[in-house]
């Protein structure tokens, strides 16, 4: 599967852990990537700067479904229910 044009739900809902440019405590969960471009894609796509976990997740359709609201409300329910603490 292939991601959906101008959903950016991945780049929006989940958290990231690492360091990216621009953001070296990583991302909140909820906070759009500062490297997404204004047609939601990835200015980090293919470059040694972007995250391993971006690298890493794959679109499906459980994850992506037939919306992009799908998908963002279920890495929204996903990030909830994996959050430490």
């Amino acid at each position: 599967m292939d991601c959906r044009p101008g959903c950016a739900a991945c780049c929006i809902a989940i958290s990231i852990s690492s360091p990216l440019p621009g953001l070296p405590g990583g991302k909140p969960a909820g906070l759009p990537c500062p490297h997404l471009t204004a047609d939601l894609r990835c200015a980090l796509f293919g470059l040694p700067e972007r995250p391993e976990v971006c690298a890493r997740l794959r679109p499906g359709p459980e994850m992506c479904g037939e919306t992009r609201e799908h998908a963002l409300a279920y890495l929204t329910l996903l990030e909830e229910q994996t959050r430490p603490g």
